[in-house]
């Protein structure tokens, strides 16, 4: 990955983290920490465990608590600062339809949900491994979402190309090499003023090629928030009039 590009990733976060401190937990009830906290904020301003405004939302952040406590190990699941701010992103932009590439147990698309009960969307994720598949059935099952949920077990790199557009936010989540490949396939697809949102996508696992295709194509504008696990936020633009 060049130099160039990197230093306009630092560049880029610093305006973008001040932007979605929103996404960082902060202390839970008593002042206690809550689970994935990042630093404190600035003048000692701190973000608070997400809290539920009816049965509904409560029912879902209960079985992501739930998740946070005893499903992470093995499960690569994103960091809670991260699922907020994909629910943030998905809510904020009223998206109906959400495609997420890597599944796990259902731990990202859960925080998904929680937008898309709110916005009356619906959420496509793909999962390769049929364990963790089955995991995120009974998640979803559990959340009370599973009505709004399409699972697809297989491999996404083939079976994406059979979503039907079109798409309000793609969330990339998967093999890292494979992050390019599924940006051709479903960029097509997003709606323009739609976000392709990708994880990991930090200095030690980043794939440059990825990297290079999101920050120098003209039709896109790319943001990267270094908090949590690294995120790259994407627009695919609207035409000017």
């Amino acid at each position: 990955m060049s130099k160039r590009i990197w230093i306009s990733l630092v560049g880029t976060t610093v305006l973008v983290a001040a932007g979605l401190l929103l996404a960082q937990p902060g202390p839970g009830p008593g002042g206690r920490r809550g689970r994935g906290m990042g630093p404190q904020g600035g003048q000692g301003i701190q973000n608070r465990v997400p809290t539920a405004k009816n049965a509904k939302e409560k029912a879902i952040l209960d079985v992501l608590d739930e998740m946070d406590r005893n499903q992470r190990g093995g499960n690569m699941n994103v960091p809670m600062e991260d699922g907020r701010l994909l629910r943030l992103l998905a809510e904020s932009i009223g998206a109906k339809h959400v495609v997420e590439i890597g599944t796990s147990n259902g731990y990202s698309g859960l925080w998904q949900c929680l937008a898309l009960k709110a916005t009356g969307g619906r959420l496509t994720t793909f999962e390769i491994d049929a364990g963790r598949a089955a995991m995120a059935r009974e998640n979803f099952k559990r959340a009370g979402v599973d009505g709004i949920v399409t699972l697809v077990e297989g491999d996404a790199h083939e079976k994406v190309v059979e979503v039907v557009g079109p798409v309000d936010i793609a969330f990339i989540d998967a093999d890292k090499e494979g992050y390019t490949d599924y940006l051709t396939k479903l960029l097509p697809k997003v709606r323009p003023g739609g976000l392709i949102i990708a994880h990991n996508v930090n200095p030690q696992m980043a794939d440059a090629e990825f990297v290079q295709a999101i920050t120098t194509n003209p039709d896109l504008e790319t943001i990267f928030y270094a908090q949590g696990g690294g995120v790259s936020v994407t627009l695919k633009k609207r035409g000017m009039e």
